[in-house]
Protein backbone atom coordinates (compact mmCIF):
# COMPACT_ATOMS: atom_id res chain seq x y z
CA UNK A 1 0.00 0.00 0.00
CA UNK A 2 3.18 2.15 0.19
CA UNK A 3 2.52 5.54 1.84
CA UNK A 4 -1.11 5.48 1.60
CA UNK A 5 -3.11 5.03 4.48
CA UNK A 6 -6.82 4.75 5.44
CA UNK A 7 -9.71 6.84 7.62
CA UNK A 8 -12.48 5.46 9.06
CA UNK A 9 -14.90 6.90 11.40
CA UNK A 10 -18.52 6.07 12.76
CA UNK A 11 -18.71 9.38 14.11
CA UNK A 12 -17.59 9.04 17.68
CA UNK A 13 -13.78 7.76 16.55
CA UNK A 14 -11.43 7.72 13.82
CA UNK A 15 -9.45 4.25 12.46
CA UNK A 16 -6.10 5.24 11.13
CA UNK A 17 -5.00 2.14 9.40
CA UNK A 18 -1.81 1.75 7.14
CA UNK A 19 1.60 1.11 7.32
CA UNK A 20 2.51 1.49 11.25
CA UNK A 21 5.06 3.99 10.56
CA UNK A 22 2.92 5.73 8.21
CA UNK A 23 0.54 5.98 10.53
CA UNK A 24 2.30 7.34 13.24
CA UNK A 25 3.65 9.63 11.32
CA UNK A 26 0.04 11.35 10.02
CA UNK A 27 -1.35 11.09 13.60
CA UNK A 28 1.90 13.15 14.96
CA UNK A 29 1.25 15.56 12.17
CA UNK A 30 -1.58 16.26 13.19
CA UNK A 31 -1.37 16.14 16.41
CA UNK A 32 -3.69 13.48 17.56
CA UNK A 33 -3.79 11.08 20.48
CA UNK A 34 -4.19 7.65 19.79
CA UNK A 35 -4.59 4.26 20.96
CA UNK A 36 -4.38 0.46 19.52
CA UNK A 37 -7.48 -0.56 17.51
CA UNK A 38 -6.55 -4.16 17.43
CA UNK A 39 -7.13 -5.25 13.69
CA UNK A 40 -5.51 -8.62 13.88
CA UNK A 41 -8.86 -9.21 15.22
CA UNK A 42 -10.20 -9.01 11.68
CA UNK A 43 -9.02 -12.54 10.86
CA UNK A 44 -12.03 -13.65 12.45
CA UNK A 45 -14.34 -12.11 9.99
CA UNK A 46 -12.98 -13.91 6.63
CA UNK A 47 -12.92 -18.15 8.00
CA UNK A 48 -10.56 -20.01 5.85
CA UNK A 49 -9.46 -20.26 2.49
CA UNK A 50 -6.71 -18.85 0.06
CA UNK A 51 -8.19 -15.36 -0.65
CA UNK A 52 -8.66 -15.62 3.96
CA UNK A 53 -4.86 -16.16 3.72
CA UNK A 54 -4.04 -12.76 1.69
CA UNK A 55 -6.25 -11.35 3.28
CA UNK A 56 -4.75 -12.11 6.83
CA UNK A 57 -1.39 -11.41 5.49
CA UNK A 58 -2.98 -7.93 4.83
CA UNK A 59 -4.12 -7.53 8.20
CA UNK A 60 -0.77 -8.75 9.70
CA UNK A 61 0.81 -5.99 7.67
CA UNK A 62 -1.59 -3.25 8.45
CA UNK A 63 -0.95 -1.21 11.59
CA UNK A 64 -4.30 0.42 13.17
CA UNK A 65 -4.93 3.01 15.81
CA UNK A 66 -8.05 4.77 17.35
CA UNK A 67 -8.52 8.47 17.78
CA UNK A 68 -11.52 10.31 20.11
CA UNK A 69 -13.31 12.55 17.92
CA UNK A 70 -13.40 15.56 20.06
CA UNK A 71 -14.29 18.93 18.50
CA UNK A 72 -11.10 19.92 18.04
CA UNK A 73 -10.11 16.27 16.61
CA UNK A 74 -12.94 15.86 14.08
CA UNK A 75 -12.14 19.56 12.27
CA UNK A 76 -8.36 18.63 11.65
CA UNK A 77 -9.54 15.67 10.21
CA UNK A 78 -12.78 17.70 8.07
CA UNK A 79 -10.24 18.79 5.60
CA UNK A 80 -9.68 15.27 4.16
CA UNK A 81 -13.42 14.60 3.00
CA UNK A 82 -14.75 11.36 4.23
CA UNK A 83 -17.16 10.06 2.08
CA UNK A 84 -20.13 8.37 3.53
CA UNK A 85 -19.52 4.47 2.87
CA UNK A 86 -22.12 1.41 2.16
CA UNK A 87 -21.91 0.29 5.81
CA UNK A 88 -24.67 2.33 7.73
CA UNK A 89 -22.31 5.12 9.41
CA UNK A 90 -19.38 4.83 8.24
CA UNK A 91 -17.50 7.26 6.71
CA UNK A 92 -14.04 6.84 5.31
CA UNK A 93 -10.98 8.21 3.16
CA UNK A 94 -7.14 7.17 1.63
CA UNK A 95 -4.77 9.47 1.88
CA UNK A 96 -1.45 9.59 0.93
CA UNK A 97 2.18 11.54 1.11
CA UNK A 98 3.50 11.16 -2.25
CA UNK A 99 6.79 12.59 -3.61
CA UNK A 100 8.06 15.01 -1.56
CA UNK A 101 4.66 16.83 -0.86
CA UNK A 102 4.59 17.77 2.82
CA UNK A 103 1.03 17.57 3.27
CA UNK A 104 -1.42 14.31 2.95
CA UNK A 105 -3.52 14.54 0.04
CA UNK A 106 -7.04 12.60 -0.56
CA UNK A 107 -6.32 9.74 -3.00
CA UNK A 108 -9.33 9.93 -5.52
CA UNK A 109 -8.04 6.24 -7.17
CA UNK A 110 -7.25 2.79 -5.47
CA UNK A 111 -9.78 2.92 -2.83
CA UNK A 112 -7.84 0.24 -0.75
CA UNK A 113 -8.45 -3.49 0.40
CA UNK A 114 -10.17 -2.03 3.76
CA UNK A 115 -12.44 0.43 2.07
CA UNK A 116 -13.51 -2.18 -1.10
CA UNK A 117 -14.55 -4.96 1.10
CA UNK A 118 -17.72 -4.46 2.70
CA UNK A 119 -17.15 -7.31 5.40
CA UNK A 120 -13.62 -5.76 6.59
CA UNK A 121 -15.19 -2.50 7.02
CA UNK A 122 -17.59 -3.94 8.94
CA UNK A 123 -15.26 -5.47 10.79
CA UNK A 124 -13.38 -2.25 11.65
CA UNK A 125 -17.03 -0.43 12.52
CA UNK A 126 -17.49 -3.13 15.36
CA UNK A 127 -14.06 -2.75 16.83
CA UNK A 128 -14.08 0.89 16.73
CA UNK A 129 -17.52 0.61 18.59
CA UNK A 130 -15.52 -1.30 21.13
CA UNK A 131 -12.90 1.33 21.60
CA UNK A 132 -15.25 4.26 21.63
CA UNK A 133 -16.87 2.19 24.44
CA UNK A 134 -13.44 1.18 26.39
CA UNK A 135 -12.46 5.02 26.12
CA UNK A 136 -15.83 5.59 28.26
CA UNK A 137 -15.28 3.08 30.63
CA UNK A 138 -12.08 4.30 31.37
CA UNK A 139 -13.54 8.33 31.49
CA UNK A 140 -15.59 6.35 34.28
CA UNK A 141 -13.74 4.81 36.07
CA UNK A 142 -11.66 8.60 35.98
CA UNK A 143 -14.90 10.30 37.20
CA UNK A 144 -15.68 7.21 40.15
CA UNK A 145 -11.79 8.33 41.58
CA UNK A 146 -12.88 12.29 41.44
CA UNK A 147 -15.78 12.17 43.46
CA UNK A 148 -15.55 12.34 47.28
CA UNK A 149 -16.48 8.42 48.04
CA UNK A 150 -15.09 5.85 46.09
CA UNK A 151 -17.89 4.16 44.26
CA UNK A 152 -16.69 0.40 46.21
CA UNK A 153 -17.72 2.06 49.66
CA UNK A 154 -21.09 3.78 48.15
CA UNK A 155 -22.15 0.35 46.58
CA UNK A 156 -20.97 -1.76 49.46
CA UNK A 157 -22.43 0.40 51.70
CA UNK A 158 -25.81 -0.46 50.56
CA UNK A 159 -28.24 -2.74 51.81
CA UNK A 160 -30.51 -3.46 48.96
CA UNK A 161 -31.02 -6.54 47.37
CA UNK A 162 -31.25 -5.34 43.57
CA UNK A 163 -27.46 -3.45 44.60
CA UNK A 164 -26.20 -7.05 45.64
CA UNK A 165 -26.94 -8.59 42.99
CA UNK A 166 -24.63 -5.99 41.02
CA UNK A 167 -21.89 -6.10 42.85
CA UNK A 168 -21.74 -9.47 42.46
CA UNK A 169 -21.91 -9.33 38.75
CA UNK A 170 -19.70 -6.23 38.66
CA UNK A 171 -16.71 -8.97 39.97
CA UNK A 172 -17.62 -11.56 37.50
CA UNK A 173 -17.86 -9.10 34.53
CA UNK A 174 -14.23 -7.89 35.78
CA UNK A 175 -13.29 -11.68 35.80
CA UNK A 176 -14.71 -11.39 32.20
CA UNK A 177 -13.03 -8.97 31.03
CA UNK A 178 -9.35 -9.68 32.06
CA UNK A 179 -9.81 -13.11 30.77
CA UNK A 180 -10.60 -11.72 27.36
CA UNK A 181 -7.80 -9.45 27.70
CA UNK A 182 -4.92 -12.66 27.97
CA UNK A 183 -6.79 -14.69 25.54
CA UNK A 184 -7.72 -12.44 22.74
CA UNK A 185 -11.57 -13.49 22.16
CA UNK A 186 -14.24 -14.69 23.92
CA UNK A 187 -14.83 -18.43 24.47
CA UNK A 188 -18.19 -20.00 24.77
CA UNK A 189 -17.41 -20.40 28.54
CA UNK A 190 -16.31 -17.41 29.54
CA UNK A 191 -19.88 -15.78 27.76
CA UNK A 192 -21.79 -18.32 29.70
CA UNK A 193 -20.56 -16.53 32.85
CA UNK A 194 -22.11 -13.17 32.17
CA UNK A 195 -25.15 -14.29 30.32
CA UNK A 196 -27.49 -12.97 32.94
CA UNK A 197 -25.47 -10.05 33.54
CA UNK A 198 -27.58 -7.32 31.32
CA UNK A 199 -30.84 -8.03 33.35
CA UNK A 200 -29.28 -7.64 36.83
CA UNK A 201 -27.40 -4.12 35.40
CA UNK A 202 -30.72 -3.14 33.91
CA UNK A 203 -33.06 -3.80 37.09
CA UNK A 204 -29.96 -1.39 38.99
CA UNK A 205 -30.35 0.96 36.76
CA UNK A 206 -33.61 1.41 37.10
CA UNK A 207 -33.67 1.66 40.80
CA UNK A 208 -31.41 4.22 40.94
CA UNK A 209 -33.05 6.29 38.42
CA UNK A 210 -36.24 6.47 40.80
CA UNK A 211 -33.79 7.30 43.71
CA UNK A 212 -32.87 10.48 42.05
CA UNK A 213 -36.76 11.06 41.04
CA UNK A 214 -37.59 10.60 44.94
CA UNK A 215 -35.05 13.04 45.80
CA UNK A 216 -35.81 15.99 43.39
CA UNK A 217 -39.73 15.17 44.40
CA UNK A 218 -38.80 15.85 48.03
CA UNK A 219 -37.82 19.79 46.52
CA UNK A 220 -41.08 20.41 45.30
CA UNK A 221 -43.55 22.36 47.28
CA UNK A 222 -41.07 24.07 49.90
CA UNK A 223 -41.25 27.85 50.20
CA UNK A 224 -40.15 28.17 53.38
CA UNK A 225 -35.95 28.74 52.80
CA UNK A 226 -35.32 27.09 56.19
CA UNK A 227 -37.27 23.96 55.10
CA UNK A 228 -35.51 24.28 51.71
CA UNK A 229 -32.20 24.43 53.11
CA UNK A 230 -32.50 21.46 55.08
CA UNK A 231 -33.84 19.32 52.13
CA UNK A 232 -31.46 20.38 49.99
CA UNK A 233 -28.14 19.83 51.99
CA UNK A 234 -29.60 16.34 53.08
CA UNK A 235 -29.99 14.95 48.90
CA UNK A 236 -26.58 16.62 47.72
CA UNK A 237 -24.50 13.82 49.36
CA UNK A 238 -27.32 10.98 47.83
CA UNK A 239 -27.73 12.52 44.46
CA UNK A 240 -23.81 11.91 44.29
CA UNK A 241 -24.04 8.39 45.79
CA UNK A 242 -26.65 7.24 43.26
CA UNK A 243 -24.90 9.14 40.06
CA UNK A 244 -21.74 7.09 41.28
CA UNK A 245 -24.18 3.77 41.06
CA UNK A 246 -25.61 4.69 37.65
CA UNK A 247 -22.05 5.69 36.27
CA UNK A 248 -20.52 2.26 37.12
CA UNK A 249 -23.83 0.32 35.64
CA UNK A 250 -23.45 2.31 32.78
CA UNK A 251 -19.94 1.17 32.63
CA UNK A 252 -20.98 -2.68 33.10
CA UNK A 253 -23.38 -2.24 30.18
CA UNK A 254 -20.71 -1.14 27.66
CA UNK A 255 -18.13 -3.82 28.98
CA UNK A 256 -20.95 -6.28 28.24
CA UNK A 257 -21.37 -4.85 24.73
CA UNK A 258 -17.72 -5.01 23.84
CA UNK A 259 -17.78 -8.67 24.82
CA UNK A 260 -20.98 -9.62 22.59
CA UNK A 261 -19.08 -7.94 20.04
CA UNK A 262 -16.38 -10.26 20.15
CA UNK A 263 -18.49 -12.98 20.82
CA UNK A 264 -20.38 -12.07 17.24
CA UNK A 265 -17.25 -11.27 15.27
CA UNK A 266 -15.95 -15.01 16.48
CA UNK A 267 -19.31 -16.58 15.93
CA UNK A 268 -21.05 -14.66 13.33
CA UNK A 269 -19.23 -12.23 11.55
CA UNK A 270 -22.03 -11.95 9.02
CA UNK A 271 -23.97 -10.17 11.30
CA UNK A 272 -21.37 -8.00 12.98
CA UNK A 273 -22.68 -4.80 11.44
CA UNK A 274 -26.55 -5.36 12.42
CA UNK A 275 -25.53 -6.13 16.05
CA UNK A 276 -23.05 -3.18 15.98
CA UNK A 277 -26.03 -0.71 15.05
CA UNK A 278 -28.42 -2.54 17.64
CA UNK A 279 -25.97 -1.90 20.50
CA UNK A 280 -25.82 1.77 19.59
CA UNK A 281 -29.26 2.42 19.30
CA UNK A 282 -29.94 0.55 22.78
CA UNK A 283 -26.99 2.50 24.21
CA UNK A 284 -28.71 6.27 22.98
CA UNK A 285 -31.90 4.98 24.54
CA UNK A 286 -30.14 4.31 28.13
CA UNK A 287 -28.43 7.63 27.72
CA UNK A 288 -31.86 9.64 26.98
CA UNK A 289 -33.39 7.39 29.42
CA UNK A 290 -30.32 8.83 32.23
CA UNK A 291 -30.62 12.20 30.84
CA UNK A 292 -34.16 12.90 31.29
CA UNK A 293 -33.99 12.00 34.90
CA UNK A 294 -31.11 13.74 35.78
CA UNK A 295 -31.85 17.04 33.77
CA UNK A 296 -35.41 17.00 36.04
CA UNK A 297 -33.58 16.58 39.26
CA UNK A 298 -31.12 19.65 38.02
CA UNK A 299 -34.39 21.72 37.28
CA UNK A 300 -35.38 21.11 40.44
CA UNK A 301 -32.02 22.53 42.27
CA UNK A 302 -31.96 25.59 39.90
CA UNK A 303 -35.61 26.34 40.97
CA UNK A 304 -34.60 25.85 44.73
CA UNK A 305 -31.36 28.26 43.99
CA UNK A 306 -33.75 30.55 42.39
CA UNK A 307 -35.54 30.68 45.44
CA UNK A 308 -32.85 31.00 47.67
CA UNK A 309 -31.71 33.91 45.67
CA UNK A 310 -34.72 35.77 45.47
CA UNK A 311 -34.52 35.55 49.34
CA UNK A 312 -30.78 35.97 50.04
CA UNK A 313 -30.79 39.24 51.78
CA UNK A 314 -33.94 38.47 54.15
CA UNK A 315 -31.52 34.94 54.97
CA UNK A 316 -28.18 35.38 55.10
CA UNK A 317 -28.09 32.15 56.60
CA UNK A 318 -30.16 29.57 54.89
CA UNK A 319 -30.30 30.87 51.29
CA UNK A 320 -26.62 30.36 50.35
CA UNK A 321 -26.68 26.89 51.94
CA UNK A 322 -29.30 26.30 49.10
CA UNK A 323 -27.66 28.00 46.50
CA UNK A 324 -23.96 26.07 47.32
CA UNK A 325 -25.61 22.48 47.54
CA UNK A 326 -27.31 23.28 44.62
CA UNK A 327 -24.09 24.52 42.41
CA UNK A 328 -23.01 21.28 44.04
CA UNK A 329 -25.15 19.02 42.98
CA UNK A 330 -26.05 20.88 39.36
CA UNK A 331 -22.07 20.67 38.52
CA UNK A 332 -21.85 17.29 39.71
CA UNK A 333 -24.38 16.16 37.11
CA UNK A 334 -23.19 18.17 34.39
CA UNK A 335 -19.62 16.29 34.81
CA UNK A 336 -21.40 12.70 34.96
CA UNK A 337 -22.76 14.11 31.54
CA UNK A 338 -19.86 14.56 29.99
CA UNK A 339 -18.05 11.65 31.07
CA UNK A 340 -20.85 9.42 29.56
CA UNK A 341 -20.87 11.50 26.29
CA UNK A 342 -24.37 13.02 27.38
CA UNK A 343 -24.71 16.33 25.17
CA UNK A 344 -26.43 18.79 27.66
CA UNK A 345 -27.61 22.01 26.28
CA UNK A 346 -28.02 23.79 29.66
CA UNK A 347 -24.96 25.52 31.40
CA UNK A 348 -24.28 25.02 34.80
CA UNK A 349 -26.66 27.03 37.23
CA UNK A 350 -25.35 30.43 37.38
CA UNK A 351 -26.77 31.33 41.02
CA UNK A 352 -25.40 34.27 42.85
CA UNK A 353 -23.69 34.01 46.10
CA UNK A 354 -24.51 36.35 49.40
CA UNK A 355 -21.70 39.18 48.44
CA UNK A 356 -23.69 39.44 44.79
CA UNK A 357 -27.12 39.41 45.64
CA UNK A 358 -25.82 42.25 48.33
CA UNK A 359 -24.07 44.20 45.91
CA UNK A 360 -27.16 43.93 43.47
CA UNK A 361 -29.50 44.94 46.44
CA UNK A 362 -26.94 47.73 47.30
CA UNK A 363 -26.66 49.15 43.67
CA UNK A 364 -30.35 49.61 43.09
CA UNK A 365 -30.91 51.09 46.73
CA UNK A 366 -28.43 54.04 45.40
CA UNK A 367 -31.00 55.26 42.86
CA UNK A 368 -33.33 55.86 45.38
CA UNK A 369 -30.68 57.50 47.79
CA UNK A 370 -27.34 57.35 49.93
CA UNK A 371 -29.38 56.15 53.21
CA UNK A 372 -30.35 52.97 50.93
CA UNK A 373 -26.99 51.97 50.76
CA UNK A 374 -26.72 51.20 54.87
CA UNK A 375 -29.87 49.50 54.47
CA UNK A 376 -29.54 47.33 52.01
CA UNK A 377 -26.31 45.48 53.73
CA UNK A 378 -29.01 44.43 56.52
CA UNK A 379 -32.70 44.39 54.99
CA UNK A 380 -34.19 42.38 51.68
CA UNK A 381 -35.31 43.96 49.12
CA UNK A 382 -38.51 43.70 50.03
CA UNK A 383 -38.06 44.72 53.93
CA UNK A 384 -36.42 47.46 52.44
CA UNK A 385 -38.84 48.60 50.08
CA UNK A 386 -41.35 48.17 53.22
CA UNK A 387 -38.93 50.12 55.75
CA UNK A 388 -39.12 53.02 52.85
CA UNK A 389 -42.60 53.33 52.29
CA UNK A 390 -43.71 52.78 55.94
CA UNK A 391 -40.94 55.70 56.97
CA UNK A 392 -42.54 57.65 54.34
CA UNK A 393 -45.72 57.63 55.22
CA UNK A 394 -45.12 58.31 59.13
CA UNK A 395 -43.05 61.08 57.59
CA UNK A 396 -46.00 62.51 55.62
CA UNK A 397 -48.57 62.00 58.73
CA UNK A 398 -46.08 63.98 60.86
CA UNK A 399 -45.96 66.90 58.65
CA UNK A 400 -49.65 66.94 58.51
CA UNK A 401 -50.31 67.23 61.73
CA UNK A 402 -47.58 69.99 62.03
CA UNK A 403 -49.23 71.60 59.33
CA UNK A 404 -52.49 71.74 60.97
CA UNK A 405 -51.52 72.17 64.43
CA UNK A 406 -49.46 75.33 63.28
CA UNK A 407 -52.54 76.48 61.02
CA UNK A 408 -54.57 75.86 63.80
CA UNK A 409 -52.44 78.11 66.25
CA UNK A 410 -52.25 80.90 63.89
CA UNK A 411 -56.25 80.97 63.63
CA UNK A 412 -56.15 80.88 67.31
CA UNK A 413 -53.63 84.02 67.47
CA UNK A 414 -55.91 86.00 64.64
CA UNK A 415 -58.91 85.62 67.44
CA UNK A 416 -57.25 86.61 70.00
CA UNK A 417 -56.04 89.94 68.33
CA UNK A 418 -59.67 90.35 66.79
Amino acid sequence: MGNEIQLISDGDGLAVIGNATDVERFLASEGLPSKDLGVHRLKAVFGTGAAVAQAGSEIAASSGRWVKLTKESAERVKKFGLMDSKTPGISHAMIGKPGSIKKWLQIEKGAGSFLTNPARLAGVAGIMTQSSMQQTMDEITDYLATIDEKVDDVLRAQKDAVLSRMIGMDLVIEETMTIREQVGRVSDVTWSKVQAAPTTIAETQAYALRQLDALAEKLENRPKIGDLAAKVKEVEPKVREWLAVLARCFQLQDAIAVLELDRVLDAHPDQLDQHRLGLRAARQNRLDLISRSTERLVARMNAAAEAANSKVLLHPTKSPVVVQSSNHVVTGVHDFHARLGIESGRQSSETRRWVEAAAEARDRALVTGANGVGAAKNLGNETLDRARTTTGRLASGIAERVRRRNEGGDEEERDAQG
